[in-house]
């Protein structure tokens, strides 16, 4: 099998199973569709099993990938409100991922101890999704504005 055609099959299959509900599909529905995107036959010997190698490598791609996300979850912190800690700024400050009034929010906060327990302060922002979007688009030109300001200033 030529190597343009394995690319195309494997590119195909995937865009398939990514976008399958991986309870209801099976390997002969992947197949017979990609067959059908393809105006291939891919029940035929050596497609066949090549669909099935990718349909395997896949699968084990997916389980490596739930294992690694739950382990990160199992490591993860949580603020007081079950909120989780996506990492520490310094002692005080936190950012945290929230559901408020319906809204996902990225908050960054300081926080302070009381009865044990650590509890956010006023002092802060929160960001909608739209608006850390726009951060995160800006985040190179905040760089770039530090380092020529660190570079003026020393």
């Amino acid at each position: 099998m030529e190597a343009e055609v394995e690319q195309r099959i494997e590119k195909t299959v995937r865009s398939i199973l990514e976008t399958s509900d991986m309870n209801e599909v099976t390997e002969h529905k992947i197949r017979k569709l990609a067959s059908e995107k393809l105006e291939l036959d891919l029940s035929k010997k050596p497609y066949k099993a090549f669909v099935k190698q990718v349909v395997e490598s896949f699968l084990e791609e997916q389980q490596q990938q739930q294992h690694e996300d739950e382990q990160a979850d199992d490591a993860r912190e949580y603020d007081e409100e079950g909120n989780p800690i996506i990492c520490k700024l310094s002692e005080k400050r936190k950012v945290t991922v929230q559901e408020f009034r319906g809204k996902t929010l990225v908050s960054i906060r300081e926080y302070y101890r009381k009865d044990g327990k650590e509890l956010p302060t006023s002092k802060g922002i929160s960001l909608t999704e739209e608006q850390w979007s726009t951060f995160k688009k800006n985040a190179p030109a905040i760089e770039k504005a530090v380092r020529k300001m660190e570079s003026q200033g020393m």
